[in-house]
């Protein structure tokens, strides 16, 4: 399924849903970060995804990492909510949907990096080498964010 991202585009389409979905902000302990390529429009992004009735949210967290990543991810704290109503995701099944998303820090457990149907590269990304990547906006301001440390409070916007 492709997807098309539209900020604060006069021409964008109306929303039609909210999903609640979380992103894992990963860093292993040389400071990589995660990254995924996604799937359906090719850009890299920290792994996530819709949050599943009958689920925490950590286990929302734990159970995307895991699946786009092959990586076990523990959570640490949440580093911020995104819910800008000028960002909507169009897929081609019609579904248009407003941004609603919780970023958190976590830190790997276990695993081995792979892919999945949702991810065509599965890397770990020294953060020095994030600006090489294409990379969405609100994306980079989740990662920005993540890697803020002296933040006391998270970001909720």
């Amino acid at each position: 399924m492709g997807r098309i991202d539209y900020l604060h585009d006069p021409d964008a389409p109306p929303a039609n849903s909210v999903v609640p979905s979380v992103v894992a902000f990963v860093q292993n302990d040389a400071g990589q970060v995660l990254m995924i390529q996604r799937s359906d429009n090719g850009r890299w992004a920290l792994p996530g995804g819709g949050h599943d009735v009958g689920e925490s949210i950590s286990d929302t967290v734990v159970r995307e990492a895991w699946e786009e990543t092959g990586i076990k991810v523990k959570v640490v704290d949440m580093s911020g909510i995104y819910t800008d109503p000028g960002h909507v995701m169009q897929y081609d099944d019609g579904e248009i949907r407003q941004q609603f998303s919780m970023c958190f820090r976590a830190r790997p457990v276990g695993g081995e990096l792979r892919t999945s149907d949702e991810t065509t590269q599965v890397r770990w990304i020294d953060p020095t080498d994030l600006s090489k990547l294409d990379v969405h906006p609100t994306m980079r301001l989740r990662i920005e964010h993540a890697m803020d440390r002296t933040r006391t409070a998270p970001y909720i916007g």
